[in-house]
C-alpha cells in the first residue's frame, strides 16, 4: 500500500489521512474533494497532494470513498475503469445495505471493502481533523465472505487499521444497519427531538438557567446538522423505524408507570445497560 486516494476530504478523511501518517504511513495520501476542502486538507497535512477523481484512482492502491452516502453511491459507480488491477476500494459510509450492494455490482478490477469506522464529530471539515479520532473506536468491515479479507491488499489495510487504533468487526451489510440504528442512529434521533421540544416548551432564554450538565450531554448530537444525517435516515429508514418504535413502546410503559415498581425495574435495567457500556468504552 504505497498510494492511498482519499475521495472527500471532510472530517473523516482528513482524519484517516492524519491518523495514517502518524502511524507510520510513508506514502502518498492523494485528495479528491472541492478545491476549498482540498486546501484545508494540504494546510493541516492530512493529504500530500490534491488530483482529479480520474487520475488519483489511477495512481491509488487503496481508495478510501469518505464522502456522503448518496455521492459515495454515485463515485462507484465511476471508478472500475480507472481502478488499477488488485486495487482496494473501502469506504466510511455509516450505513452499508446499499454501498455494499452497488460496490459487490460495479467493481470488477479492483476489490470493494464496506466498512465503517465507528468515531466521529458534530462539527465537520479538515479543520476538525483528529489523527486520534479513530483509536480506540470500532472499524466495522463488512465482506460477503471472509475470503476477502485474506487478499494481500486488504491483508495490508487491516493491518493500517489497527495501526491506527481501531478495532476491526466483521457484520454483514443487514446486521451493521440493524444494529447502528439501535447504536449510532436512534441516539442522534432521539437528541434532536429532545432539542425541538425544549426549543418549543422553553423560548425563554431565563429559562434554561435551570438546566444542568445533564441537559447539554443529552443534547450534544443535537449539534449535528442534517445536510450530515438526511442520507443516513433515508438508507436505513425502515431500521431506524423499527428502532424507533421500541424507543416509543419503552418510553410509554414508563409514562404509564411513573413511581411504580415497574419504573424502578426499567431504572435498573438501565444502570446495568449503562455501566456495561462504561466497562465497554474502557476496555
Amino acid at each position: 500500500m504505497e498510494t492511498v486516494a482519499i475521495v472527500g476530504v471532510g472530517l473523516i478523511g482528513s482524519s484517516f489521512g492524519l491518523a495514517l501518517k502518524k502511524a507510520g504511513f510513508t506514502g502518498r495520501i492523494l485528495g479528491v474533494s472541492s478545491p476549498g476542502a482540498v486546501r484545508q486538507a494540504l494546510a493541516c497535512g492530512a493529504i500530500d497532494e490534491a488530483w482529479p477523481l480520474e487520475e488519483a484512482v489511477r495512481r491509488a492502491d487503496v481508495v478510501f470513498l469518505s464522502q456522503p452516502i448518496r455521492r459515495i453511491l454515485e463515485t462507484l459507480g465511476a471508478l472500475d475503469e480507472w481502478l488499477r488491477p488488485g486495487s482496494l476500494v473501502t469506504d466510511a459510509g455509516s450505513t452499508k445495505a446499499q454501498i455494499v450492494a452497488r460496490g459487490r455490482q460495479v467493481i470488477r478490477r479492483g476489490q470493494f471493502l464496506g466498512g465503517h469506522p465507528m468515531a466521529g464529530k458534530e462539527k465537520r471539515g479538515a479543520s476538525e481533523a483528529d489523527a486520534d479520532l479513530f483509536a480506540g473506536r470500532t472499524w466495522v468491515l463488512t465482506p460477503a465472505d471472509p475470503a476477502e479479507l485474506e487478499t494481500a491488499i486488504a491483508r495490508e489495510f487491516l493491518g493500517w487499521i489497527r495501526a491506527i487504533g481501531a478495532a476491526p468487526v466483521c457484520l454483514s451489510p443487514e446486521e451493521h444497519d440493524r444494529v447502528a440504528a439501535f447504536t449510532s442512529h436512534l441516539p442522534q434521533v432521539l437528541s434532536t427531538a429532545l432539542a425541538a421540544t425544549l426549543a418549543a416548551q422553553l423560548p425563554a432564554p431565563e429559562q434554561l438557567q435551570v438546566a444542568g450538565p445533564a441537559l447539554a450531554d443529552m443534547t450534544r448530537l443535537a449539534a449535528s446538522p442534517y445536510e450530515v444525517w438526511e442520507d443516513i435516515l433515508t438508507t436505513n429508514a425502515g431500521a431506524i423505524q423499527n428502532a424507533l418504535g421500541a424507543y416509543i413502546s419503552r418510553l410509554a410503559d414508563l409514562r404509564a408507570n411513573l413511581g411504580g415498581a415497574r419504573a424502578g425495574q426499567e431504572f435498573r435495567i438501565a444502570n446495568q445497560f449503562a455501566e456495561r457500556l462504561k466497562r465497554q468504552s474502557r476496555g
